[in-house]
């Protein structure tokens, strides 16, 4: 098959796609947002931007069917999440082709980001009958104090490119079941899997019975429509995914009207290889995480501090790996690093590169590799004299900077040292090393993993980090408290009313 007519054919997969997914035509043709898939550079629709009106509507349903979802039992709730997991299984290999075709990832991280929904919806569901309170001692006596947690209201998410529809899933599918509803603005670079899984959506409420509409809805549009759900009061919660610049948008205005932030921004994220390094092990490691998404996840590998006793050792094995990854269409059997998004993406690579250079910095590959229109770019190993400006800003590309360090101590520091905080990693096989790394002396980030990469965080554990990552969590434990309120309660069972803290008041 030429690589031309592999281009050609991403709007005819993408309507096939659409079509078996249950995504009225309607809902994608005749409006005025062009959609392109970073494949192949062509235009698969054109879809309609919600108006005001229309996202109000939207956020006025959604609180209309949160007063009724809020009475239905928790369990009941997480038999709408599992109906929705075993539509998304069912779909899982339709739902990864439009994955593919709009964001540009591989068919097998596209699938994964598949399994992710799948997982959380299993979780959720567990999760439906464990939203535990406490029963707390009280110094009264004849009293019993406890707190609950009741649904919170309308869960407005915004959600980033990179991942188009897992992100979605691990904040709807908890807050389903916690009792509320949820408005999506999808990024406008990806709004088709979007209207594929509300689709999914609708199937399983059909099967469910007596949803409320307007349980869960999306809004698609540019900025103006994530400022509205920003800013409405009827919603309590924001949860948001993308740049750091956004977050600094998003945070004080909720903050303004005293709703919640949950906020997953900017990642820098570093990776250690130690003196006793399983070098093989670090390879695939740093590879995978360096180069994955075309280095478009906000966990990407970023930054590798390599010790000077493994450098000339490790360095150039990774420069053959990068020297032989298969660059080209995702869809294709053996392609491990598909397209970057757009063009503005391209270039943002190209600048941050000729600032590495001016810098000192001694570049392998990032060149761009011609697919028609679109923006395809071997991925850049770049070695580094030091952490540099241009080191320490995130750039949303497959770029990994490469140092030499002396001591852990001083690898940590520079690990440390940037304003971005979501995850981290060391390769070594020295005990005292990996407790150091992730003791409060170590990684000052949300994720910190030992002989593992940055990335590929499961939804058993919390996701989100420091500083300028914005601090929110999404899965894990007790993330289901975000979009909960909790009331503290206290019932007096006997027949005086004694005081806390020895206060008396007789009347």
């Amino acid at each position: 098959m030429t690589v031309q007519s592999k281009i050609s054919s991403a709007a005819a997969e993408a309507a096939g796609v659409l079509d078996r997914l249950g995504v009225a035509p309607a809902l994608w043709t005749g409006g005025s947002r062009p959609v392109r898939s970073p494949v192949t550079g062509e235009v698969m629709a054109h879809v309609h931007d919600a108006s005001p009106a229309q996202v109000g509507a939207a956020i006025e349903a959604a609180h209309t069917a949160f007063l009724t979802w809020r009475n239905v039992p928790a369990p009941r709730r997480g038999e709408l999440v599992r109906l929705l997991g075993e539509e998304l299984r069912a779909a899982k290999a339709d739902l990864g082709a439009l994955v593919t075709l709009e964001a540009g990832k591989v068919t097998s991280e596209s699938l994964g980001e598949v399994q992710e929904m799948i997982d959380i919806c299993d979780y959720a569901v567990g999760l439906s009958r464990q939203l535990f309170g406490l029963t707390v001692a009280t110094e009264r006596p004849d009293h019993r104090m406890m707190e609950t947690w009741h649904p919170l209201g309308v869960v407005g998410i915004i959600s980033a490119f990179n991942f188009p529809v897992a992100v979605w899933s691990w904040n709807a599918a908890l807050a389903f079941v916690c009792g509320d509803a949820c408005v999506w603005k999808p990024s406008e670079k990806t709004p088709l899997t979007a209207l594929a899984v509300q689709a999914l959506f609708e199937r399983a409420a059909a099967k469910f019975g007596e949803v409320p509409a307007g349980l869960s809805s999306v809004v698609i549009g540019g900025r103006e429509v994530g400022e509205a759900l920003v800013d409405h009061p009827k919603i309590p919660l924001v949860s948001a995914t993308g740049s750091t610049a956004m977050g600094r948008a998003v945070g004080p205005r909720l903050a303004g009207r005293f709703a919640r932030a949950l906020l997953e921004l900017g990642g820098n994220n570093a990776g250690i290889i130690a003196p006793s390094a399983d070098l093989d092990l670090a390879l695939r490691g740093v590879a995978f995480a360096a180069m994955g998404t075309a280095g478009q996840r906000c966990t990407t590998l970023r930054r590798l501090f390599v010790h000077e006793s493994q450098y000339d050792a490790f360095v150039p094995r990774l420069k053959a790996a990068y020297a032989s990854v298969k660059v080209g269409d995702p869809r294709a059997a053996g392609t491990l690093v598909g397209p970057l998004i757009d063009e503005p993406g391209f270039k943002a690579m190209q600048q941050a590169l000729a600032d590495a250079k001016a810098a000192g910095g001694s570049v392998h590959g990032g060149d761009r590799v011609e697919m028609g229109e679109a923006f395809y770019a071997r991925p850049a190993l770049v070695e580094m004299p030091g952490q540099v400006e241009v080191v320490k800003r995130e750039t949303f590309a497959p770029i990994l900077y490469v140092m030499k360090y002396r001591t852990l101590d001083e690898a940590i520091a520079l690990q440390n040292d940037v304003p971005q905080g979501l995850s981290s990693s060391i390769f070594t096989n020295d005990m005292r090393e990996a407790e150091l790394f992730i003791s409060a002396r170590g990684s000052d980030c949300g994720i910190a993993n030992v002989n593992i990469g940055p990335s590929g965080a499961e939804i058993g554990g919390a996701f989100g980090g420091e500083k300028e990552t914005g601090g929110g969590r999404e899965a894990g434990s007790d993330s289901w408290k975000a979009y909960m309120r909790r009331a503290t309660n206290t019932l007096n069972y006997g027949k005086t009313l004694p005081l806390a803290q020895g206060v008396t008041f007789d009347v």
